[in-house]
């Protein structure tokens, strides 16, 4: 990523079904002053070449965390990328797609996420959706959530300048 683009907002929505697969979207928000990826549109080659290595460095991040479903590893994998422009050449955004799965019990179910602590530089926002008869019980963050529509949605939002906590946890009925 070119020097002239720095990130302005997040936005994850993770669906939860019912198999135990998990399915997310991650989309980040730039102001691209110098219209990097904007130049790129006309080089495919380059835009390859760009969207290989935002697709390996998010892979990257992905392996330094410890996600756990009912106390077994499971293994994130970005499956795929997109890029995008919100009405204007200087505000592009990127969006991942990512995969995993675990093994759902009937009862309560334990996502777990141990990453490491960081300084958050922009503001973003998490939504889970948990499908069919799942259900959010209770979550730690580290931050206030909501939960909405009797369980089927939990939302949090972290503000720029906050320390992120290292560990996430989110107990789910099926």
């Amino acid at each position: 990523m070119n020097s002239s683009v720095r990130p302005i907002y997040g936005q994850g929505t993770f669906v939860v079904c019912e198999n135990g697969d998990i399915i997310q979207e991650v989309i980040f928000d730039y102001v691209d002053d110098g219209l990097y990826y904007w130049g790129l549109l006309s080089n495919e080659e380059e835009l390859d070449k760009e969207l290989s290595k935002v697709v390996n460095n998010m892979q990257s991040f992905i392996d330094d965390e410890v996600v756990k479903i009912n106390g077994r590893r499971v293994f994130p994998r970005v499956i795929g990328v997109d890029i995008g422009f919100r009405g204007f050449k200087s505000r592009p955004y990127i969006t991942f797609y990512i995969n995993f799965k675990g093994d759902l019990r009937s009862g309560v179910n334990v996502y777990e996420d141990t990453y490491e602590s960081e300084y958050v530089d922009y503001d973003y926002t998490v939504t889970w959706v948990f499908t069919g008869s799942l259900k959010v019980l209770k979550a730690y963050l580290g931050v206030e959530y909501d939960v909405l529509a009797g369980g089927k949605i939990l939302i949090f939002s972290i503000s720029k300048g906050f320390n992120t906590p290292g560990y996430e946890r989110i107990e789910f009925k099926l």
